[in-house]
């Protein structure tokens, strides 16, 4: 009777979420959600359907969190043993997929997802294993992470509308490297560039055009992957980053350093992906449009990009502006992180009059009074919100730091907003869903842990040169980097 082969075994785990080193807050345990057996299978459509059961996938566990600030020693440590104990458990693996996001900041250990995936290799079962990585495209791949990591990729669009997709193209690379045999090279460069995501937007140039050559990669070139990076980490390895994976050594050297150029080339070129103005100004462009919603991105503080959710700045010129608290039509500003201030409400109770200062909860500087009506309070697996009225300006409370990216987080809190004049919000670039029903939309300079205007920010640990903060020569080239042997066996 003839032994059937066994097939390679892989394991899923992975810790990710996105740091900025100017957030007053750090995200602690609780703010984690850990996915694992079938929630973890949920990430990845063409494993869970049994698609790629050329390999065995079993799902360990995926902590992720909403970005926000620096991320306690205590909590990865705790993290870091429970994916540990779970790749020990199963070891030795012929595979790993790490699922991460890439600028995750750690209180004393610099480049945190180089220590990530040292340590699950080690786990895992040495130099032998291979690794994947599905990443966001604001992560940020350093020389020593590409060193540990054979197989990394990340997200061609921005906003994110291919996290799925990426995912399973991590699966997809680790498969064919597991069952051909054929361990592929991989070739890094850093690109000496760093910029907001609101300026890197592939919905618009030059972005658009740099991600869709990805597409079509030239032969013996396996995977290439583009970073953007993410502008508002205080650490040497911030900066834009390409790695390109193979089995031909020339042709994925060649097309990294064309990657990497191609980039720098286009430096001066990315801007704002929408209008961009001051708080001040930014209101008059909404007071003179008569569509509705008009759309106004509090982009300094939100937490969808690490801002911690407690500035009030932008609050406190709202309310001495009439055209908001007395003008026509329904204004809205969401969302503000004040679980004192929920408590507030919810003690006062619906209709009952609401007077406390608020903002700042979380170490942000400047708290503003706020006076106004309870208007709506919700209580649900979410979190608890308050809606406090002052004239026709809606200001939304949040217990946990909360964003507010689709017409459906809006309704949670009995809000309509294709009824609502002016929208307000802690956001970057709209998401689809609001994207969709704008008919107007500003970007507001404002202040926090994300402002845009990265140069107003105390940054001292970067590695320079470092454009926009210096120039780069007109004739910058790319230095590569190979990893790996191409054609190396997988044992």
């Amino acid at each position: 009777m003839t032994r059937q082969p066994t097939r390679p075994r892989a394991i899923i785990v992975g810790i990710g979420t996105e740091c900025s080193s100017f957030a007053p807050h750090r995200t602690s345990l609780s703010e984690f959600g850990i996915r694992e057996n079938d929630r973890t299978l949920e990430r990845f459509p063409s494993v869970r359907s049994g698609e790629l059961d050329d390999v065995e996938f079993v799902a360990g566990p995926v902590a992720r969190a909403l970005p926000g600030g620096p991320v306690l020693r205590s909590a990865y440590a705790e993290l870091l043993d429970r994916v540990l104990h779970a790749v020990r458990s199963g070891a030795p693996w012929d595979g790993v997929l790490l699922d991460i996001h890439g600028a995750m900041l750690v209180e004393g250990i610099d480049d945190v997802e180089a220590d990530l995936a040292r340590r699950v290799r080690q786990a895992a079962g040495g130099a032998q294993v291979v690794l994947a990585a599905a990443m966001d495209l604001h992560g940020q791949p350093s020389r020593d992470f590409v060193r540990e990591v054979d197989l990394p990729t990340c997200y061609r669009t921005a906003p994110h509308i291919d996290e799925a997709e990426t995912r399973d193209r991590a699966a997809r690379l680790l498969v064919r490297a597991l069952t051909s045999g054929s361990r592929p090279a991989r070739a890094w460069c850093r690109i000496p560039v760093i910029l907001p995501g609101e300026k890197t937007s592939t919905r618009v140039e030059p972005a658009r055009s740099l991600y869709a050559q990805l597409k079509h990669p030239p032969d013996g070139v396996w995977e290439e992957a583009l970073w953007v990076g993410y502008a508002w980490a205080d650490e040497p390895r911030t900066a834009a980053a390409a790695v390109v994976v193979g089995d031909d050594l020339g042709a994925i050297r060649d097309e990294c350093g064309r990657l990497a150029e191609s980039f720098v080339a286009a430096r001066n070129d990315f801007s704002f992906c929408g209008p961009a103005e001051k708080l001040s100004r930014a209101l008059d462009a909404a007071h003179e449009e008569t569509g509705a919603p008009f759309f106004i991105s509090d982009t300094g503080d939100n937490p969808t990009a690490g801002g911690s959710g407690d500035v009030a700045t932008t609050l406190a010129e709202l309310l001495v502006d009439q055209r908001i608290t007395q003008g026509d039509g329904e204004v809205v500003w969401s969302a503000l992180v004040d679980a004192a201030g929920v408590q507030t409400a919810e003690d006062a109770g619906v209709g009952a009059s609401f007077d406390a200062a608020v903002g700042g909860c979380l170490g942000s500087p400047g708290r503003v009074r706020l006076q106004g009506v309870v208007d709506q309070l919700v209580s649900d697996a979410a979190g608890g919100a308050a809606v406090v009225r002052v004239g026709r300006l809606r200001v939304v409370l949040t217990e946990r730091r909360t964003p507010f990216h689709t017409r459906e987080d809006y309704a949670r809190v009995g809000i309509d907003v294709q009824r609502t004049r002016l929208v307000i919000n802690k956001i970057g670039y709209l998401e689809p869903d609001l994207q969709d029903i704008s008919r107007g939309w500003v970007m507001a300079l404002t202040d926090g842990a994300v402002d845009q205007r990265i140069e107003h920010l105390h940054f001292n640990r970067l590695d320079r040169p470092l454009h926009p903060f210096d120039e780069l020569a007109d004739d910058w080239r790319a230095d590569v980097e190979l990893f790996g042997t191409a054609g190396a066996s997988v044992v």
